[in-house]
């Protein structure tokens, strides 16, 4: 894959862009799910946009996974040694965990509930850990 990326004139520019707007595709994604359990925008009903949100994370996510793979095979051991690259992956893992934490603690009673206050702490959290993996995603390239 590196080779490829290599190679070409303009597989890294397009795998990059890729890369950013799977990214993008996220954080928005998540931003928005965040804002509907946060409260926001109570005129839409919940769990068809929820579920609509969390397929299209899912999706954004693993292209976000293949392309950045592909993305640090060009330079792998300067990325891994990078401490921007290296702040963005235990944010990362930050993240998922608190999308697990989440996931137990956020069961409403009824679709017209609202959710507790351990799962709404949890929304506002998870804005701030995918807003600094895009925070450190960027720096990846300054440092």
């Amino acid at each position: 894959m590196a080779g490829a990326l290599k190679a070409s004139f303009y597989a890294y520019p397009l795998v990059n862009a890729l890369h950013i707007l799977s990214i993008g595709m996220v954080v928005g994604a998540v931003a928005l799910m965040d804002l509907r359990i946060l409260g926001l925008a109570r005129g839409v009903e919940r769990e068809p946009f929820l579920r609509l949100m969390r397929v299209t994370v899912a999706v954004a996510f693993a292209v976000a996974v293949l392309t950045g793979l592909a993305l640090f095979s060009v330079r792998a051991r300067e990325y891994a040694l990078n401490p921007a690259f290296q702040a963005k992956l235990v944010l990362l893992a930050l993240a998922g965990l608190n999308f697990l934490a989440f996931r137990r603690v956020a069961a409403p009673a009824a679709a017209d509930a609202a959710y507790p206050p351990a799962a709404k702490a949890l929304a506002a959290l998870s804005m701030a850990l995918w807003l600094s993996v895009l925070v450190a995603g960027r720096f990846i390239g300054f440092l």
